[in-house]
């Protein structure tokens, strides 16, 4: 059995009016699940991630190739008469439509949940936002980097006093991506018990404030503002890299007083599990300073190697701070077969980053490379009706491609 004979979603069309991150990762989830995903594109360049770059790969943007595996593109421009007509011939058909469309755009196009509900009245219709569907900022547009900004990740990430900096990945955009295509799949499985459409809600908002929850609670609790630390963490110490010898770093996780004392004993002071500042961890968080510059102290004498042998010896959680280039090669990145081979007409050795799930062993396979812009319009016109006739008319008028 290989990867593709589990999928869960198999017979479930989805149509996806979404562009960028989050939504395009919330397909690719449903797509790798086995759902029959339809992406629908501006005819004039198609979803924006087609054009960021470089890196291009045989001319395909690395941005796009990364989130559109298993779907089938379909060149269509919604703002004209013809194409919305076909919008909506497509989303009668559908079983889910997601759309991630700057707030607004969507209903004044006719297609939001309102124009889709009545011709598919058992729909399951998602809108990822913004900021949300309520409130002041409502009507405003967003971004990953803008939402780490407004939900306070920017504000305990980095190093104290220094200007702020964002995760250096889309972690909003697709922690947005992963809560709709989970509510997604909570909707289709919910809908044999319920009638009529069902509306999901959620944005890079709430998602971003959603991360937060530990530094929430302490400002709840405390009255205190959370502020960077760096790689540590301001609820547990020893939490964070210190640089070896060789420039390398090291990222050390005794996140309790067991592995403190191990930890200890690793670095040749097994008194200090004893004293008196640090036998606890409410002592040691009261006492980070002393205690992270005795370890810096220690690490820095000898290479990364030499530690991270001898602290997993001891059973101290630990690992080295590896670069891109290091994960792409690391033999568990290879184990795990985290890097799927995926056969591209043009690409030839294209491989994707998988999705972090396994089915009976076997982790979930991308039925298709990422298409080419419209690589798939006759077919999807085909399936709905449209007469060969009419598809030739509408892409002499411009409206497919």
């Amino acid at each position: 059995m290989d990867g593709l004979a589990f999928a869960p979603l198999d017979g479930v069309r989805v149509l996806d009016l979404t562009t960028s991150v989050a939504g395009p990762y919330c397909t690719l989830i449903l797509a790798a699940l086995g759902a029959d995903v339809v992406k629908v594109e501006r005819p004039d360049g198609g979803d924006d991630t087609r054009g960021w770059g470089p890196p291009f790969w045989e001319g395909e943007s690395a941005a796009f190739l990364s989130m559109n595996a298993g779907k089938r593109s379909l060149a269509l421009n919604v703002r004209a008469p013809e194409g919305l007509a076909v919008a909506r011939a497509l989303a009668a058909r559908s079983d889910v439509v997601v759309q991630n469309l700057r707030p607004g755009l969507v209903e004044r196009l006719g297609l939001g949940f309102d124009d889709v509900a009545a011709v598919s009245p058992r729909v399951v219709y998602c809108s990822i936002g913004a900021f949300g569907k309520d409130g002041p900022l409502s009507a405003e547009p967003g971004y990953d980097p803008l939402m780490q900004a407004a939900g306070g990740i920017m504000s305990v990430t980095g190093e104290n006093g220094r200007p702020p900096v964002r995760a250096g990945v889309s972690i909003i955009d697709q922690g947005t991506a992963m809560w709709a295509a989970l509510a997604i799949v909570a909707a289709l499985a919910a809908r044999e018990r319920r009638e009529g459409p069902q509306l999901i809600d959620t944005s890079l908002y709430e998602t971003a404030v959603n991360w937060m929850p530990i530094h929430l609670v302490n400002h709840l609790a405390s009255g205190g503002v959370p502020r960077p630390m760096g790689s540590g963490m301001a609820v547990i110490a020893p939490y964070e890299a210190f640089e070896a010898g060789d420039g390398r770093w090291l990222m050390v996780a005794a996140g309790n007083d067991r592995l403190f004392a191990a930890l200890c004993g690793a670095l040749d002071r097994p008194e200090l599990a004893d004293d008196p500042r640090f036998r606890t961890n409410a002592e040691r968080v009261g006492n980070r300073d002393a205690l992270a510059a005795w370890i810096a102290a220690t690490v820095r004498a000898q290479p990364a190697a030499h530690w991270l042998e001898r602290l997993r010896a001891a059973g101290v959680p630990t690992a080295p701070v590896q670069r891109v280039d290091e994960v792409a090669t690391h033999p568990q990145t290879q184990a795990l077969g985290l890097l799927q081979p995926v056969l591209h007409a043009q690409i030839e050795d294209l491989r994707l980053v998988g999705l972090p799930l396994s089915f009976d062993g076997r982790r979930l396979q991308y039925g298709s490379a990422p298409p080419r812009l419209g690589e798939h319009t006759d077919a999807v016109l085909r399936e709905a009706g449209v007469a060969p006739s009419r598809i030739d008319a509408l892409r002499a008028a411009g409206v497919v491609a």
